[in-house]
């Protein structure tokens, strides 16, 4: 078997250095007994116990899961729909193409661009209707819209890999729509559902850019509130809230690959 020249392994390693070690050092600040400076003082937890005692966190920490759960479901539910009439319907394929061109430029469009638009879109709303003020409604409907197109490319990879023959069978044994979706599709569409919507949560989590264009004064997420304290300078809060936003987004994703495994093994 031939073997790799040794700068290839040099250079993985190096990578996932550079990717990784700044977090790590994230995470040993957070519990160092030193509030300035790098140097080691002693191992503490005080800085997760003030953390918890910030009602201003507190509060952020609730707006950023309310955001997330409540922008995934209806982002997953809508996503779901979108793949299966996307993949399953007989479109034309000019039409398809446009439709399947429109679905992934949320995800390729910067997002700075596509928040700015969010803005003027919102802008514009409320010329007609008071309730498109920044807050979290616009979050909300801000989220969904880049979170769709996740989802529903998520769902159309685990479509492709479903055979027809079930549908097939399904309808021979005189399944209707409403039976076919509910027995066959969904069952077998499970692991790409749970997929995308953990990937949808995860993004909500982490998103700044739209969050700071469409955000009120009483809807500040996690992410604009590092942003504005790290403005300030950086502080051992600030470490242990971002070394808990990160546990919290690894944590996603490994359930996420681990339901995915197992589904696929069944």
């Amino acid at each position: 078997m031939r073997r790799f020249h040794w700068l290839v392994p040099l250079t993985a390693l190096g990578a996932l250095a550079f990717l990784y070690v700044p977090l790590m050092a994230v995470a040993v600040f957070s519990v160092n007994n030193s509030r300035f400076g790098l140097s080691w003082q002693g191992f503490t937890l005080k800085w997760y116990a003030k953390l918890f005692a910030n009602e201003q966190i507190l509060e952020a920490a609730w707006n950023t899961l309310v955001l997330a759960t409540v922008s995934t479901v209806i982002a997953t539910v809508i996503g779901t729909i979108l793949a299966i009439g996307l993949d399953r319907y007989p479109w034309p394929k000019r039409l398809f193409s446009a439709l399947d061109i429109n679905l992934h430029l949320p995800v390729v469009t910067p997002e700075i661009v596509f928040a700015a638009a969010l803005a003027v879109a919102f802008g514009v709303l409320r010329l007609v209707f008071s309730i498109f003020e920044p807050g979290l409604l616009n979050m909300i409907i801000g989220h969904i819209t880049f979170q769709v197109s996740f989802v529903a490319l998520v769902v159309r990879a685990r479509l492709e890999a479903i055979s027809k023959d079930y549908e097939e069978a399904a309808r021979d044994l005189y399944a209707d729509n409403a039976y076919l979706l509910r027995r066959v599709m969904l069952p077998l569409l499970k692991p790409g559902i749970v997929g995308g919507a953990m990937l949808a949560f995860t993004l909500s989590l982490d998103d700044f850019v739209v969050s700071f264009f469409t955000a009120g004064p009483t809807s500040v997420t996690l992410p604009l509130y590092i942003y504005a304290i790290v403005r300030r300078g950086v502080t051992p809060e600030i470490h242990a809230l971002s070394t808990l936003a990160l546990t919290a987004t690894v944590v996603l994703v490994m359930l996420s690959e681990r339901f995915t495994r197992k589904q696929n093994k069944e």
